[in-house]
C-alpha cells in the first residue's frame, strides 16, 4: 500500500532539514503507528503524505498503491484515498458542516466517475455513521468545527474519515486533548474502517490510544529516521522506558 525509501524533507522557509532518510513500508489492511518524541518529525512525515505547501522534499520516494505519490498534488492525493486527520482540525465560519460533507462526498465520487448523491440518500449516509460516532445531529447543522469542543472536532473528523472511505488513513495525535470517553468513540470510528483494502497510520506520543486501537507495527521515528521497529509490545517498553532508552539502544 505504501512504501518510502530514503526519504529527506524540509521545511521550505527556512530550509531546516527534518526528514533525513526515513523508510517505512505500511501493507493493506495493516494498522502502524508512529512513535516518538517531540521533534522527532511524526507530523511532518503527515504533512509530506498529504502534500501540504511549506514542506520540499529534496530526496527519496514515496509509493502509494503503486503510484508515486509526490508527482500527485493534494486533490489528487485525496481523490486516490489519502487521508489527513489533522492533530488541530481547523475551523471554516460560514460553511455549513452538512455543506462542507456534501460536497468533499461528491467531489471524490466524481473523480471515480460516478454519479453525485441525491440529498435523501447523503443525509441518509450522514444520519447512520453520525450514529455510529455518537454525533448529535443537529452539531452537523453548524459551520465547520465553530463552536465544537477537542472532542466535538475530532469525532467530526472521524465521521468525514468514516464517510470519505480512504483507502489510507494518516491520523496525526487525534488522542491530543481528548478525554477518556471521546478517545473511545474515535478509536471505536478507527477500529470501524479497519479492513484488508485499507491501511491506517496512527501517530501518537502515547500508549493510551493504541489501548483502543491496536496496531500491527510500531515504529519508533527520532531525528527523521526510523530507528527501531516492532509489534505492539514496542509500545508497551515505550511506556515502561521512555524514549531516551530505546533511541540509545538502537543507536
Amino acid at each position: 500500500m505504501l512504501e518510502i525509501k530514503n526519504l529527506h524533507a524540509r521545511i521550505e522557509e527556512d530550509g531546516t532539514e527534518i526528514l533525513r532518510g526515513l523508510n517505512l513500508t505500511v501493507k493493506a489492511g495493516e494498522v502502524a503507528a508512529i512513535m516518538g518524541p517531540n521533534g522527532s518529525g511524526k507530523s511532518t512525515l503527515s504533512y509530506v503524505l498529504s502534500g501540504k505547501e511549506d514542506y520540499e522534499v529534496t530526496e527519496g520516494s514515496i509509493t502509494y498503491a503503486g503510484e508515486d505519490l509526490l508527482e500527485l498534488d493534494v486533490s489528487e492525493r485525496a481523490a486516490a484515498g489519502v487521508f489527513l486527520a489533522f492533530q488541530y482540525p481547523v475551523e471554516i465560519p460560514g460553511v455549513p458542516t452538512m455543506t462542507f460533507l456534501k460536497e468533499a462526498m461528491n467531489s471524490q465520487r466524481k473523480e471515480r466517475g460516478e454519479g453525485e448523491l441525491s440529498t435523501p440518500d447523503f443525509i441518509k449516509r450522514v444520519r447512520e455513521e453520525a450514529k455510529k460516532l455518537e454525533i448529535d445531529f443537529n452539531m452537523l447543522k453548524r459551520p465547520v468545527n465553530v463552536g465544537f469542543s477537542g472532542g466535538e472536532k475530532k469525532r467530526a473528523e472521524i465521521l468525514q474519515m468514516s464517510l470519505l472511505e480512504p483507502k489510507l488513513c494518516v491520523l496525526d495525535e487525534t488522542d491530543s486533548g481528548l478525554d477518556i470517553d471521546a478517545l473511545k468513540v474515535v478509536a471505536d470510528g478507527v477500529n470501524h474502517l479497519r479492513s484488508p483494502d485499507r491501511a491506517v497510520i496512527v501517530i501518537t506520543h502515547y500508549q493510551r490510544l493504541l489501548d483502543y486501537i491496536v496496531p500491527d507495527t510500531v515504529h519508533v521515528l527520532s531525528k527523521g529516521k526510523i530507528v527501531k521497529s516492532g509489534d505492539k509490545t514496542l509500545a508497551l517498553e515505550l511506556e515502561e522506558k521512555g524514549y531516551s532508552e530505546i533511541i540509545e539502544q538502537a543507536a
